[in-house]
């Protein structure tokens, strides 16, 4: 929804985070004075720091957890057949 309000915004082209190509961030009004270089700055730090969206989080957490089982399945095998058979 579009209001008739006026709001200082930047625009982050090149945000410096491989998730994020581009970004838009509303200022808000009692920080609209600020120099702007110094919103951009902080905008560019903010985004840089930002990782990767949630859904990805929880699917790469998943894998590693399913690897980790796997390998330790695969090494009680192992152990119990060295025991069993040595």
């Amino acid at each position: 929804m579009i209001k008739g309000i006026n709001h200082s915004i930047i625009e982050i082209n090149n945000t410096e985070n491989e998730y994020y190509e581009r970004a838009i961030l509303v200022i808000k009004p009692e920080y609209a004075s600020v120099q702007r270089g110094i919103l951009e700055d902080e905008a560019k730090r903010m985004l840089r720091e930002l990782d990767a969206p949630s859904v990805m989080k929880s699917r790469k957490g998943r894998l590693r957890f399913i690897i980790a089982m796997l390998a330790s399945a695969i090494s009680g095998v192992l152990v119990s057949a060295l025991i069993f058979f040595h």
